[in-house]
């Protein structure tokens, strides 16, 4: 069997109309990803629209009047190999879908591609997403400023972008001087995978080559053992077998383990007998693999989905409050104390009630606006206190980040997102 290439999840973002999805696009076609054919379809679909030019983004985006009209584009667009990696581009769209798919931690993004529009440079969304990925711990990201063509390829025009961006890059904390600022047309194909023949002025890598000079992400296996139970199946001859994925940490044959809540509330444990993975016995399990593993002395109905794994000298956090921090972004009118949904944390759902609203903070820059204030609403960031009506396992984004992020949902929706700053373990 070949050695899989590492896995990296990568988002791009940037604001509204800067050329995230034309991007995205270009990079796949011309990396040969999307052929000839699919793109003919395309054009044609955006000529049908009114869209002409737009054939790129139709790519990543399932537009609206695509769904509206029952066509579907079928495309193999989450996935990149290049010479390094397998990469998994997180599709975000809008605004409010890439917020979510952010911070819900279904697809925590090691790298972010912030797209920025040469003419306009900075917007309010450029801010916003830049604030969310250092919050949201993206380690790595690389600008690209698009629409050169639009410039006329001006060498000033993209050092003016670059010096303010990398002044808004120290205000939240990454270093300027480590990140890649690449000069690209998407919709002309610039420096996305051929290299520019418009910008001699430019001497560092395309987009495509970039992809490949970005560092491999650590596997958190120093951090404890965290592994939320997905399910936990009983077979025959074999016994109580547990599936999910390793979020932090190592697991190996012979291990004593715990699992918490549990259905007792005060944990259950076991010893780990076997662990398997794509139907092959494997002796330890590292973060990023999605296992089933076999336990002795837990039974079947002493543990369900929603609890986690972990070793009994560092058994995983069961909270009785926690404080988080969250961003609103699609509530139907305003959230105030004693409001009380479904938060989505790793597995497990379960219903927590706002205890109090301490601090509003700019989504922007993170600094408080007003304390304690009455409510909260869509586009506010905040401090939050928080009640789970049941026994919870959550972390806080400084000891074990893997398990701090959630969801916040509510009649179908979700209405806002966080990460757990602080926690009260329970008794």
């Amino acid at each position: 069997m070949a050695k899989q290439k590492p896995h990296i999840n990568i988002v791009f973002v940037g604001h509204v109309d800067h050329g995230k999805s034309t991007t995205v696009g270009r990079l796949f076609y011309d990396a040969g990803v999307v052929d000839e054919q699919t793109m003919k379809k395309l054009k044609e679909k955006a000529q049908e629209l009114g869209k002409a030019g737009f054939e790129f983004a139709f790519i990543m985006d399932n537009l609206k009047e695509e769904r509206e009209r029952g066509v579907t584009i079928d495309l193999m667009h989450k996935k990149l190999m290049t010479d390094k990696f397998e990469y998994t581009v997180i599709d975000a769209p809008g605004h409010k879908d890439f917020i979510k798919n952010m911070i819900t931690g279904a697809s925590q993004a090691d790298i972010a591609c912030l797209v920025v529009a040469a003419a306009e440079g900075i917007m309010a969304q450029t801010r916003e997403h830049v604030f969310l990925c250092r919050t949201m711990n993206v380690k790595q990201i690389a600008i690209l400023v698009n629409k050169m063509d639009t410039v006329n390829y001006d060498k000033a025009k993209f050092e003016a972008v670059k010096a303010e961006v990398s002044t808004l890059l120290k205000q939240v904390g990454y270093k300027p001087d480590e990140v890649p600022f690449i000069p690209i047309s998407a919709w002309k194909g610039d420096n996305i995978v051929k290299k520019s023949e418009n910008m001699s002025w430019y001497a560092g890598p395309t987009l495509r080559a970039q992809l490949d000079l970005f560092k491999e992400p650590e596997k958190p296996t120093g951090l404890p053992l965290r592994v939320p139970l997905q399910d936990v199946y009983n077979i025959t001859g074999i016994g109580v077998v547990p599936v999910g994925k390793v979020e932090t940490g190592v697991m190996k044959i012979g291990d004593k383990v715990i699992v918490v809540p549990g259905r007792e509330g005060t944990g259950v444990t076991g010893e780990v007998k076997s662990i398997e993975m794509h139907h092959e016995q494997i002796n330890e399990a590292i973060p990023g693999d999605n296992i089933g593993f076999s336990v002795r002395g837990i039974g079947k109905k002493d543990i369900a989905r929603g609890d986690v794994l972990g070793h009994p000298d560092n058994p995983p956090s069961v909270v009785s409050e926690f404080t988080a921090q969250i961003v609103v972004l699609n509530h139907p009118t305003v959230i105030t104390a004693g409001y009380t949904p479904v938060f989505h944390v790793h597995t497990a759902q379960i219903a927590c009630q706002f205890v109090s609203i301490e601090k509003k903070l700019n989504p922007a820059t993170g600094e408080v606006l007003q304390e304690h204030p009455d409510f909260i609403k869509n586009g506010d960031a905040a401090i939050v206190k928080l009640k789970p009506l049941k026994a919870l396992v959550i972390e806080t984004a400084t000891t074990i980040p893997q398990m701090s992020s959630f969801a916040i949902r509510d009649a179908g929706q979700t209405v806002a997102a966080g990460r757990c700053t602080a926690i009260v373990l329970k008794k």
